[in-house]
């Protein structure tokens, strides 16, 4: 990924230290840095985010998931009689709750990061809409997710439009 970077030095990302440390994307974060970012930024739906901002969130997200969705599943299985096939007893309750809470408190800065993730591959929010389509609209995601970063994408900056704007050079 660095590489990258080094090929055009002068679309590479500002030092993320220099400019207050949230305001531009920090490619090659760690775990740490990520989650870190992510809460920061909790409902920041301005600038940019890189891939392993991207990445090492929806990992977090998707074992936190997993786990308390095998949870409660367990506790379901769990509290059906066998022989009669009756809810018997309430031990889902708390893990679905659970679930459902954390579901709740990662909406919107889920929402955000993939916001700030598609206008680090240069693109509009409003190809959010594109979720509504089923199947297609979770492939779409898929690949703008796993697409480099982009320099158009400075645009979506704070203070971007103070900035002259350089299109990115053609081969």
């Amino acid at each position: 990924m660095s590489n990258q970077y080094a090929q055009h030095p002068q679309h590479a990302y500002p030092n993320p230290a220099s400019s207050g440390g949230l305001a531009q994307p920090l490619p090659g974060a760690s775990f740490g840095q990520a989650l870190q970012r992510f809460f920061k930024k909790y409902a920041t739906f301005s600038g940019r985010a890189s891939r392993s901002e991207y990445w090492w969130v929806m990992l977090f997200n998707g074992v936190i998931t997993g786990l308390l969705a095998f949870w409660a599943f367990s506790a379901l299985v769990a509290s059906i009689d066998p022989w009669t096939n009756e809810l018997t007893g309430s031990s889902y309750i708390l893990p679905y709750a659970l679930l459902s809470l954390y579901g709740l408190a990662v909406l919107v800065p889920g929402l955000a990061l993939l916001v700030r993730r598609l206008h680090d591959g240069g693109f509009s929010a409003w190809f959010l809409l594109l979720g509504l389509i089923p199947f297609a609209g979770s492939i779409a995601f898929l690949v703008f997710a796993l697409m480099p970063s982009n320099p158009e994408g400075a645009r979506f900056d704070a203070g971007a439009r103070q900035q002259q704007y350089v299109p990115y050079p053609q081969a």
